[in-house]
């Protein structure tokens, strides 16, 4: 059995949150456990909601202090990654699975030390985020510690085509900290360094794969549309209120449907008073559910007859939306924007509809013509259900961000 450390040093991810991102870790945790690994996780924040099959998971925690400032707050990320590094590497695992965040280094301390696969998850390019959305004070410094960690990575996961062409483009500051890095021999034994040659061929750069979000088809189960109620069928949405979502488009959607149907929000944040107001405004019956735990998710989106992901037309789509991934596993069928990755999940006509991103009339069409032919719905939600089973379970997004590693893992 391998065991593997599964690191997530971003202090915006707890384990055991109610975000997307945490969801994330504790599939891949899981999806490690189905393959027969001993699984330990070390973060910097643990969360409150502990699903029931993860209850016994090791976790961890090297809590990120808080500083008087950015830059503060920067150099304390460093150092809770350093001592997480510390930890892992006197746990002495086969498998470092690491989700990039600012700052870390941990695969090339732990590589250091004893030779391991490294796995670098890449689900953003966080460097860009942080610096044009929130402050970045070292760019130069979280910059050197990617390049550290794809020198020592044998594997990269990107969450979509777009973060690995940005990953590439980082890989050439990454080649002059290749050499003397210890190799990856998968024996304990072997400590010779990457410029040296071994086994015949000298350490290459890491893989890149694409591997998209996934979704656990054993957890979320197809739901059952609530039928001859007043008001139309049930439209879901699940996700942060936050502009990037576009649930303002949704709202105003709502307020131009023509036949009738009712909105379920899934989900808090920083717009809920907004929207809020703007539902009053325009006369629309929200049905605000407020933020759950990834285990109480399925059942908010019981009752459903669509499920949408109105994202708008605005910012770099890079992103694979865990949303839609879940929609489909409730088999319901999605109406989303036509952008990024999602016409590679939302098949047109067949597991849903794609409308222009920004378009609340489009959006307020789609809805109505699958609220209006309930039977329709029912079929593409099938349909959905179907794909997600055979091509999206994490277990395939795992396989497939091991299939570069030579020597087969757990």
């Amino acid at each position: 059995m391998n065991r593997v450390a599964y690191v997530c040093a971003d202090p915006g991810i707890p384990v055991f949150g109610t975000k997307g991102a945490s969801v994330h870790v504790q599939e891949l945790v899981r999806a490690w456990h189905a393959r027969g690994a001993e699984v330990e996780v070390f973060a910097v924040r643990r969360g409150e909601e502990v699903p029931a099959d993860l209850a016994d998971l090791p976790v961890h925690v090297v809590e990120v202090t808080n500083g008087s400032g950015p830059a503060a707050r920067e150099v304390a990320q460093r150092e809770a990654a350093a001592e997480l590094a510390r930890l892992v590497t006197a746990w002495g695992p086969d498998v470092v699975h690491e989700r990039y965040s600012l700052f870390s280094t941990v695969l090339p301390q732990v590589r250091a030390a004893h030779p391991v696969t490294a796995v670098l998850e890449v689900n953003a390019p966080l460097i860009d985020e942080q610096r044009d959305h929130r402050v970045l004070v070292d760019e130069a410094g979280a910059g050197q510690a990617l390049a550290a960690q794809l020198a020592a990575a044998d594997v990269v996961a990107c969450v979509s085509e777009p973060v690995a062409d940005w990953v590439r483009g980082r890989l050439d500051a990454a080649e002059d900290r290749r050499a003397g890095m210890p190799c990856h021999g998968g024996s304990p034994a072997d400590h010779r360094v990457t410029a040296e040659v071994h086994g015949g061929a000298e350490h290459a750069a890491p893989a890149v794969v694409v591997t998209p979000n996934g979704v656990n088809t054993d957890r979320i189960r197809p739901v059952s549309p609530e039928t001859g109620t007043l008001g139309g069928p049930v439209v879901v949405f699940v996700g942060t209120l936050k502009p990037w979502h576009g649930v303002e488009d949704l709202v105003r959607a709502a307020a131009l449907a023509q036949v009738p149907w009712r909105l379920r929000l899934v989900g808090d944040g920083p717009q809920r008073a907004g929207l809020e107001e703007l539902a009053g405004d325009l006369g629309v019956d929200l049905e605000l559910v407020g933020a759950l735990a990834p285990e109480q998710v399925p059942a908010a989106l019981e009752g459903a007859l669509v499920a949408v992901a109105p994202y708008p037309d605005f910012g770099d789509h890079y992103f694979s939306p865990l949303k839609v991934y879940e929609y489909g596993a409730a088999a319901l069928p999605v109406v989303a924007s036509r952008l990024g990755q999602i016409p590679e999940v939302v098949r047109d006509g067949v597991t849903g509809l794609l409308v222009p991103p920004s378009d609340p009339a489009a959006l307020a069409a789609a809805v109505d013509r699958l609220a209006a032919d309930p039977a329709t719905a029912r079929t593409m939600g099938a349909a959905a259900r179907a794909l997600m089973e055979q091509h999206h379970s994490w277990g395939r997004v795992l396989e497939a961000t091991l299939a570069p590693v030579p020597a087969p893992v757990a």
